[in-house]
């Protein structure tokens, strides 16, 4: 077992689900301090750790998206790659920390740089107030190896809720539940066809002529593609389940929602998925994720919570206008939260020794962007003078239980990290 995958298990031992990190945060503290380096934490939780004059910063986020048993994390290897048993795996970003601890391991002079809650809106980056010696910064937050990323997606969280009372219903009760779909990344798997619940469960709704709702909870995270959805309806025709809907008739009989229609009619109405592409880069231009419905923790209503995202800030404010417009006509009370800017790709010096160093290991490398956000975009407005670049090995399906890194990329990005650490090309 190689030395980063010894380290990537030991830190998957440690939970550090987003805002629920503060062990893994002790643990990387004392790493530092422990192997010679001087360590700044700030308020929001980042941590600085240096060595010497430093030339280059290493980046990695060091919360994870906690989906199934997760943080409870039991690895084990398949064909090359490296699982989670189900839960998330935490690849993404635990690799990068774990190649950072082998460098510092080694003593190497650099900056080490673990940014927090990462991925719930990149809080700990938006938050970064550090000085920094560097004129260079690697992230090790992209998930193809070869492969060199210039620029990113903006984001935002578009959150909508309604107050409403409840009344009685009449007709049977059922459970009607879409369960164990793949789910996956809500911005780099968007393009990929992965089903959602939330739209299985709507659609079903929809057909079925149900216009009461009593209550749901659909969707794990905001910046994952809905797995489950679970919603009680009345309904005066029987219900019967079909292809990935289960339907239980129950024995109760709660009340609804006086304004049922307006919400199943707008999550009817809601398209999923990619908006508009970007034909020269060849991904999505702009998407929207419907994340989460819940009505657990508003009192008297329900909140939806909806992932956006553009290659441009101009797209990002287009299409947040438009949602919001749409949830307000629909009778939602709208607010914005998390937004973060979008990385304009360019190519400079630092990208061109990224690119050399990536063709060098693997014989070829691609200049790219990437539709998911990623901390340059936030960063490169802090630090105007520093140049940044974004690498990382193969890995599929983050932000599901179905992620996995494949462990022989992992040692062969590595191997290109070394090279931009000695200053080679």
């Amino acid at each position: 077992m190689s030395k980063i995958i010894e380290h990537f298990k030991t830190l998957a031992k440690i939970p550090h689900c987003s805002q629920d990190a503060d062990a893994l945060q002790l643990y990387l503290n004392n790493f530092a301090t422990d192997h010679g380096y001087t360590v700044q934490i700030d308020d929001a939780g980042n941590i600085l750790a240096s060595k010497g004059p430093s030339k280059i910063c290493l980046q990695s986020h060091y919360d994870m998206v906690c989906m199934g048993r997760a943080p409870q994390i039991e690895t084990e290897e398949r064909d090359g790659w490296l699982h989670a048993v189900d839960a998330s795996l935490g690849a993404d970003n635990g690799i990068g920390i774990a190649m950072m601890m082998v460098l510092m391991e080694r003593g190497v002079e650099a900056e080490f740089l673990f940014t927090a809650d990462e991925e719930i809106g990149l809080i700990g980056a938006n938050a970064l107030n550090f000085e920094l010696q560097s004129s260079r910064m690697l992230n090790l937050d992209s998930e193809d190896e070869a492969e060199v990323y210039i620029g990113c997606a903006g984001g935002a969280d578009i959150i909508g809720e309604i107050f409403d009372e409840q009344i009685p219903g009449h007709g049977t009760c059922y459970e009607v539940a879409v369960r164990g779909l793949p789910g996956g990344h809500s911005g780099v798997d968007i393009d990929k066809n992965i089903p959602s619940a939330i739209t299985l469960l709507s659609e079903y709704l929809h057909e079925e002529g149900v216009e009461q709702l009593s209550t749901i909870i659909a969707g794990e995270r905001r910046n994952a593609i809905p797995s489950n959805a679970v919603a009680i309806v009345r309904s005066d025709t029987p219900l019967t389940g079909r292809g990935e809907v289960t339907v239980r008739r129950l024995a109760e009989f709660p009340d609804v929602y006086r304004e049922s229609q307006a919400i199943l009619d707008y999550l009817h109405r809601f398209k999923q998925g990619v908006r508009s592409m970007n034909t020269q880069l060849g991904i999505p231009q702009t998407s929207l994720n419907l994340a989460m419905v819940n009505d657990a923790y508003t009192p008297r209503g329900l909140t939806i919570e909806i992932s956006a995202r553009a290659m441009s800030m101009e797209d990002l404010e287009m299409v947040i206008a438009e949602t919001a417009a749409e949830m307000d006509m629909s009778g939602f009370k709208v607010r914005v939260d998390d937004k973060y800017p979008a990385w304009k790709p360019e190519e400079n010096a630092f990208t061109r020794d990224v690119a050399a160093a990536m063709e060098a290991e693997f014989g070829s490398a691609k200049t790219m962007a990437i539709h998911a956000g990623l901390e340059c975009g936030v960063l490169s407005q802090k630090y105007s003078q520093v140049q940044f670049a974004s690498i990382g090995p193969t890995i599929r399906y983050p932000h599901s239980t179905r992620e996995c890194v494949d462990l022989a990329s992992v040692e062969r990005t590595f191997r290109v990290v070394e090279r931009l650490v000695r200053g080679e090309r």
